[in-house]
């Protein structure tokens, strides 16, 4: 099922933030490069893959309501309650309304000014940059290229990119991107990475 992404823009959700402090080491008009990283870019669904676990959605309230500050626990039960309806495209299963407002008011008395944990990025395409997933990959492979040794966040950028472009993700892909042997990748594939991949590979 298709995402109905079109409640959130009707209702101006904000989903997406790029870094507000960190400063990109590298600036085009197709990508930012934070060679150390960032952990300040929130791009919810940009993947394919779809909420899975409890855990994942809790998550996702987490960075919704930080995004979105001057939500009442009354328009995160309603976008919460949206998300979790699984024919909307956003789930793997649906929830009941009494574990919803649960997970709401445990949200609620978080200190939502402290940006919720995310995921290490070093590069982040801009929006309608006009690249293709192979462009996108090349750019990867030159940026990282340049850096010693192939990092967790490299493959977990490179994973994305394929995902995006609805192909199975493989071993022999990611080294080719990343431009260094399968091996390297064998080694740093830890376990919260190869449940990415299966995850991802699982919508394909």
């Amino acid at each position: 099922m298709d995402r109905r992404f079109k409640y959130l823009w009707d209702r101006q959700v904000v989903y997406r933030r790029d870094p507000i402090s960190d400063i990109p080491d590298e600036e085009t008009d197709v990508y930012m490069f934070y060679k150390d990283g960032t952990y300040q870019c929130y791009d919810l669904f940009r993947s394919k893959a779809k909420i899975t676990t409890w855990k994942s959605f809790y998550w996702h309230m987490m960075v919704l309501w930080h995004l979105n500050p001057e939500w009442e626990d009354s328009d995160a039960m309603e976008v919460a309650t949206f998300l979790a309806y699984k024919p909307n495209g956003f789930t793997t299963f649906t929830m009941n309304k009494w574990n919803i407002a649960r997970l709401i008011y445990e949200v609620s008395v978080l200190d939502l000014e402290e940006p919720p944990r995310n995921k290490l990025r070093k590069i982040i395409f801009k929006p309608r940059c006009g690249l293709d997933k192979s462009e996108k990959l090349s750019i990867v492979g030159k940026l990282i290229g340049r850096m010693k040794g192939i990092k967790k966040e490299d493959i977990y950028s490179s994973m994305l990119l394929i995902n995006d472009s609805d192909e199975k993700i493989t071993i022999a892909k990611l080294a080719n991107s990343l431009k260094c042997t399968p091996r390297t990748i064998h080694r740093r594939m830890c376990n919260d990475l190869k449940k990415v991949k299966e995850e991802l590979n699982e919508q394909i």
